[in-house]
């Protein structure tokens, strides 16, 4: 079973992610399946929540405030400006900005683990970022991209509601009535969170693998450069602050690690195959970025 595991999470995702641009037939018409299956994700994470987690959050208002910023600033901004510099057509523009405004990935909490981070801080930034998102990704894509494409922001935050806000509270209700039952199965709860994500960003390939084939090394040049600025510009902005190690990884991983299974979400259920192609990559990207610098963090600490 450990095969299976979170922590091979990166290594299944570039399996299935080769086996899905070697075979795109037999994971196109699994389209349908990327929003009931981030939804899942999104119980999933409910479930192991409760009204602690939220009590846990305002201990580290500061840092969380801090993360925020950084969230919502540096990584919808870097991502216009490699777009930019890279001269991506709108729809891949569009879909590194859909990664750049999203609020910061589940599996930041597995490699602040790994890495030896806070993993209570990590938890509580990830909930105060995914509740942010339902707001800001809307406007901030509205912000830098409203004038040259038609973006339905009332439209994506409905559906941000119902796919990320929704899930999460029926995720924390049974989590309050039914806690015995759910703590038997807490420990599937991530690798059912990590088996979803992995066959989306497979569909997505497969949906892109023309797309990959004709620019997908620029494309990947731009994830990785938009993850190592998330990435600096957390760990950098909290050492200038004052904060110690263990924080500032923990603001590091935070801020690299977006939650681009919801980018790939919306850009499918709004826009196109091309612009969920960032957010695919990203998803594979980050979580080989955060398996090495977490076992380099581990070791050196």
């Amino acid at each position: 079973m450990k095969l299976f595991s979170i922590h091979f999470f990166p290594i299944w995702a570039v399996l299935l992610s080769i086996v899905a641009y070697a075979n795109p037939v037999y994971f196109v018409d699994l389209k349908s399946f990327i929003i009931p299956l981030l939804m899942l994700i999104m119980f999933s994470i409910g479930l192991t929540l409760s009204l602690d987690s939220f009590k846990k959050a305002l201990q580290y208002k500061q840092v969380i405030a801090i993360g925020m910023l950084l969230q919502f600033s540096i990584m919808p901004l870097s991502a216009f400006l490699i777009s930019w510099a890279f001269n991506f057509s709108t729809a891949l523009t569009l879909g590194m900005m859909l990664v750049g405004a999203s609020a910061g990935g589940t599996a930041s909490n597995v490699m602040t683990y790994l890495a030896k981070g806070d993993v209570s801080l990590s938890i509580s930034m990830t909930i105060a970022s995914t509740f942010m998102a339902i707001i800001m990704l809307p406007l901030l894509i509205q912000f830098y991209l409203g004038e040259s494409i038609n973006i339905p922001a009332q439209a994506m935050l409905f559906s941000l509601v119902k796919i990320v806000l929704l899930p999460i509270l029926f995720g924390m209700l049974l989590n309050h009535f039914l806690k015995n039952s759910i703590q038997k199965i807490e420990k599937l709860l991530p690798i059912i969170a990590m088996w979803s994500i992995i066959l989306i960003i497979a569909i997505v390939v497969g949906l892109n693998q023309q797309n990959i084939q004709n620019m997908g090394w620029l494309i990947l040049l731009a994830v990785i450069l938009h993850n190592l600025i998330g990435l600096l510009s957390g760990y950098l902005v909290a050492k200038k602050l004052g904060y110690n190690h263990t924080v500032c990884k923990t603001l590091a991983i935070e801020v690299g690690m977006q939650n681009s299974g919801l980018s790939v979400a919306l850009a499918m259920q709004y826009f196109s195959a091309s612009a969920a192609l960032p957010g695919a990559l990203f998803s594979i990207w980050h979580n080989l970025s955060g398996s090495i610098l977490a076992s380099i963090w581990q070791k050196k600490d």
